[in-house]
């Protein structure tokens, strides 16, 4: 399939056929040249074809999608949406609708963010008073198609934004039943960063003869991000996390973790020492999350600790590190996770802590991504707890008797030490 490089080109917006209040958006908005996402999707997307992309968050796919569908949306007044956009994370649903609010700039257009949390009478008020656009969480938007407050009969296009994540959340069964009961002729685009097989049946059972086109590069993971993995022990890890934000000083950091629970011990450890540092995750109340993220995104928040669902709806173009202080458990959630920094060709720098016994999860992400990760190291500091056989221990030994042997790393079949140990250590 057509590839991120054969899909570059001096393409300009000019070039696109859009309306005048299009390219005064876009000139507004700042957006100079398309992307290769926007070069490629936008052109096929206004001529009414189905199309899977594969591509990560960071290289302009919002407005990739979202300029296709505000050019052909109707001047007639419906009451129900012209487009239907489905995301994974609430985060996700607001950022996708100010992009909409600031590319529809001179024009009359009703965009609305739909997604739990939030009272949903409150959004049920919203859709009677007419909508254009309608973005929303999977879970929201069929409650709100159950309780009559969004019809679908209007609706001329559907796109899935990050559909992985949709799928690997469990918004299966609501994605196929808002699928169904959406129009026939409908346009449908999925955007996704990775396109395992769930994926693809998906696309195969509810899209109409797919243009597949990949806007991801080469590596998975781009050339502008720097990646290096910490062999440490979990008992040091907290330490090594200060010792690491003291030496970068971050202009913006987050630091993925795979819990709550876990977020919420870090951030409460963390925020002794940095009182700029914050905490997003899906059992906080959603005021808590919408001024999190309000803060991250103007800058008054430089540490955010995040769970990797919540991870996925923040874009915020000051990112420069991203530290997993757990390794994740599949590998597409690392892509995911790195992915926050770099973006749109900006440079960026991930960690990623990795404990003795988790050699094998490094292998199958250096695999995944087709390149191995840079061993670090700090200076100084011990990232490796000192075995309980130590020399200051030996003062405390009774004549006579022998220093306990130090614990023997981890062996594989035959007696072999682990590739990824005797590398990492």
């Amino acid at each position: 399939m057509p590839t991120a490089e054969s899909l570059r080109s001096d393409a300009t917006f000019d070039q696109m056929d859009l309306s005048d209040e299009m390219l005064a958006a876009l000139a507004k908005a700042g957006y100079e040249h398309p992307t290769p996402v926007q070069a490629g999707l936008i052109p096929r997307a206004l001529d009414g074809i189905d199309v899977m992309g594969q591509a990560r968050t960071g290289t302009g796919k919002t407005a990739a999608f979202a300029i296709p569908i505000l050019e052909g949306l109707r001047g007639d007044v419906k009451r129900g949406p012209q487009a239907l956009v489905l995301v994974p994370t609430r985060e996700l649903a607001v950022q996708v609708r100010d992009e909409f609010v600031k590319l529809a700039e001179g024009q009359r257009v009703r965009s609305v963010a739909l997604y739990g949390g939030k009272p949903i009478r409150q959004q049920i008020e919203k859709m009677r008073g007419g909508v254009d656009v309608a973005i929303g969480t999977p879970g929201r938007l069929l409650d709100l198609m159950q309780r009559g407050a969004l019809s679908l009969g209007d609706v001329d296009i559907i796109v899935l934004d990050e559909a992985d994540r949709m799928l690997d959340i469990g918004f299966r069964p609501d994605i196929e039943k808002i699928l169904r009961r959406a129009p026939n002729d409908r346009q449908t685009l999925l955007l996704s960063a990775t396109i395992p097989p769930p994926v693809e049946r998906l696309a195969r059972k509810y899209m109409d003869h797919p243009e597949v086109l990949n806007f991801s590069p080469a590596e998975i993971s781009g050339d502008t991000i720097d990646q290096y993995y910490f062999t440490v022990d979990g008992e040091r890890k907290f330490d090594l996390l200060v010792a690491l934000l003291e030496r970068e000083q971050p202009k913006q950091a987050i630091i993925f973790c795979r819990t709550k629970r876990g977020v919420d011990k870090i951030h409460h450890r963390l925020q002794r020492k940095y009182p700029d540092a914050e905490c997003i995750h899906g059992d906080l109340a959603q005021r808590v999350r919408d001024r999190v993220m309000a803060a991250f995104r103007a800058g008054k928040v430089r540490l955010l600790v995040a769970t990797d669902v919540v991870g996925r709806g923040i874009d915020v173009s000051g990112i420069s590190h991203i530290i997993n202080y757990d390794i994740p458990q599949f590998c597409d959630d690392y892509v995911h996770r790195v992915g926050r920094t770099g973006r749109m060709g900006r440079e960026g720098v991930a960690y990623t802590f990795v404990a003795p016994e988790e050699g094998n999860e490094l292998t199958r992400i250096e695999v995944r991504i087709n390149r191995l990760l840079d061993r670090a190291e700090i200076a100084g500091f011990e990232t490796i707890a000192k075995p309980t056989g130590d020399p200051s221990a030996l003062d405390e030994l009774a004549d006579g008797e022998e220093a306990p042997a130090p614990k023997p790393p981890p062996f594989g079949r035959g007696g072999r030490m682990p590739r990824r140990y005797r590398r990492a250590l």
